[in-house]
């Protein structure tokens, strides 16, 4: 009972280290990729958080602790196909792939397997995963040796050693469920001879394999001889820890074959390294061993000695103890990782909020924009459709006094029984009034129509005071008669104006010159009298003229701003006495 008293004590103290029993190479393998991962994540260099994952991943797996290195080839996996980084999505599927099937998880490790084929990086990655998709798949054990086989003869090819490797070691457990003994041992040495030069830990598996192999066959002595061959190997010899686990299992294949004294002889050799070497999980497994061969004996004294002495030299075998520091930094650099998620989970969040801040703000400004431009346009197009509108009544009003003297006119003929004249006068007016009312709907009318409505027009005017002036109508002859397009009616106010307040006061018949005048991309118009002129006139206006506002002008002058605001066509009115002799010069101009 004492002596199960103090096992218990002694399992307690140890058994924190079951988890990593050989710590001190992924220990510090971790450390160094989890400060390349932080300096990634602090500057977020993708590519190079998705290597220290997959670097991370790869050190759990060399050690077998396959649970802890799909985790981590999960995360790395899950960074390339961000990237789209297919060469490296498909060397971290295959390597998931793996490490699911040390696991026994059979089914998303073949679903892993067709994923890197699928990627068809290259055509023997492809091969490669195909094949191992189908073995693992396979209803039968000849399918599974076919498949194993092309792996066999592509990594051959290829001289990749590791999966050379594991192929012959799958393919020895094909010949083992065949229950070919002969081909499976050879496939096994084949695959130890392989995996020794350039993976020491594939080798000690392989090894393993194959003495358990030996001793389910019961030919111990092959056995013996294969571990002791994994002995002589220097990954084994110049690591005394995994030299202590060797020789534990040795001594296990000496117990199956009922060689008790070889057996402790082994157990005392490993428990001595142990303590030299600061193994303290080690040491407690040799001692354990050695109780259950001392109670086996009944050498109960022998067996509380060893505990004695194992108990008084535990203080400094732990504190020599490498493998239960490393367990511990094992933990807390796993604990840093966790907490470097975290950390980029939170600026990751905080980054998608404040994006999601200003895409929403910039979409508001976005609304705002459009909303002011359509309420712009809108604006704009009432703004232009009202100077439409206005411009179109100001088309359709002819100066009242033009209709109210032309009627006066009629008038005059028809008492002074002069029919003939006050028809014919009725018929010019009838035409210049259904010309005018015809063209109202239009900004620019042609040339020609224009120019016959101001020789209407002027032709009225000229039967109305025959004895005050005579006219001339001058034309470019380079000008377009029927294709250039000019304001209807633009100039007849000017002429009104020549007439009825400059030649209808002179003493002497006048004269009336109206021209037009191509001059490169303008359009010059001159109208040109002898009246009395613009101060003249304005002398001998009546209280009664002076007060009344001329519309014929007025509404002249916001037809030309009207069109310059819709059409851009810059014309230009000028009106001035003439210096040299009397009369009025105005000069219209516009952009044809």
């Amino acid at each position: 009972m004492k002596r199960l008293q103090l096992f218990t004590l002694l399992f307690l103290l140890c058994f924190g280290n079951t988890v990593y029993s050989q710590t001190t190479n992924v220990a510090q393998e971790v450390v160094t990729q989890t400060k390349k991962l932080k300096k990634a994540v602090d500057s977020k260099d993708l590519p190079a958080q998705a290597d220290s994952y997959y670097n991370i991943g790869d050190s759990f797996f060399n050690n077998g602790n396959f649970p802890k290195s799909e985790e981590y080839f999960i995360k790395s996996k899950n960074i390339y196909e961000q990237l789209n980084d297919k060469p490296n999505i498909e060397k971290v599927t295959r390597k998931l792939a793996q490490s699911q099937e040390k696991q026994n998880k059979i089914t998303p490790a073949i679903n892993n397997y067709s994923r890197a084929a699928e990627l068809n990086y290259s055509s023997k990655s492809k091969a490669v995963n195909s094949n191992d998709a189908a073995r693992l798949s396979a209803p039968s054990q000849d399918m599974k040796a076919e498949a194993i086989q092309n792996n066999i003869d592509i990594n051959q090819k290829e001289s990749e050693k590791e999966d050379l490797a594991a192929s012959y070691s799958q393919m020895a457990d094909v010949n083992i469920q065949q229950k070919d003994i002969p081909r499976a041992e050879e496939n096994l040495n084949n695959a130890y001879q392989v995996s020794k030069k350039g993976a020491p830990q594939q080798a000690l598996e392989i090894n393993q394999k194959l003495t358990n192999f030996y001793v389910e066959n019961k030919n111990f002595d092959k056995a013996i001889e294969a571990k002791k061959k994994v002995l002589k190997e220097d990954f084994v010899k110049d690591n005394s820890q995994e030299k202590v686990n060797q020789i534990q299992e040795l001594a296990d294949i000496y117990i199956k074959k009922n060689d008790a004294e070889g057996a402790i002889g082994l157990l005392k050799n490993a428990y001595g390294i142990a303590l030299e070497k600061g193994h303290t999980l080690e040491a407690q497994k040799s001692v354990k061993r050695l109780d259950s061969l001392y109670n086996i004996s009944n050498n109960t004294n022998a067996s509380v000695q060893l505990y004695r002495d194992f108990l008084g030299k535990l203080p400094d075998l732990v504190s020599k103890d490498r493998s239960l520091v490393d367990n511990k930094i094992l933990e807390d650099t796993e604990q840093r990782i966790s907490q470097l998620e975290k950390e980029r989970e939170l600026k990751d969040e905080l980054i998608r909020k404040k994006n999601l801040f200003n895409y929403s703000l910039i979409g508001v400004l976005i609304v705002l924009t459009v909303l002011i431009v359509f309420i712009f346009r809108t604006l704009k197009k009432v703004q232009i459709k009202n100077k439409k509108i206005a411009l179109q009544s100001l088309r359709r009003e002819m100066n009242p006094h033009f209709i109210f003297n032309s009627l006066n006119s009629v008038n005059h003929f028809i008492a002074t029984n002069n029919e003939l004249e006050a028809n014919q006068y009725l018929t010019k007016f009838s035409k210049l009034m259904r010309g005018v009312m015809e063209n109202s709907t239009e900004d620019f009318i042609p040339f020609q129509q224009e120019l016959d409505l101001l020789q209407n027009y002027l032709a009225l005017e000229k039967t109305r005071f025959s004895d005050k002036f005579d006219y001339e109508i001058e034309f470019d002859e380079n000008l377009n008669m029927h294709s250039l397009q000019v304001p209807g009616m633009l100039v007849q106010p000017f002429l009104e104006n020549a007439i009825w307040h400059g030649l209808r006061y002179r003493t002497t018949k006048g004269f009336l010159k109206l021209s037009f005048e191509k001059d490169d991309q303008n359009l010059k118009i001159s109208i040109e009298d002898n009246g009395i002129g613009i101060e003249e006139s304005k002398k001998q206006k009546t209280e009664h003229q002076k007060n009344r506002e001329g519309r014929g002008m007025k509404n002249t002058l916001e037809r030309i701003t009207l069109l310059n605001d819709l059409y851009n066509r810059d014309i230009q009115c000028k009106i001035t006495d003439k210096k040299a002799e009397p009369g009025v010069l105005v000069e219209v101009s516009y952009k044809l």
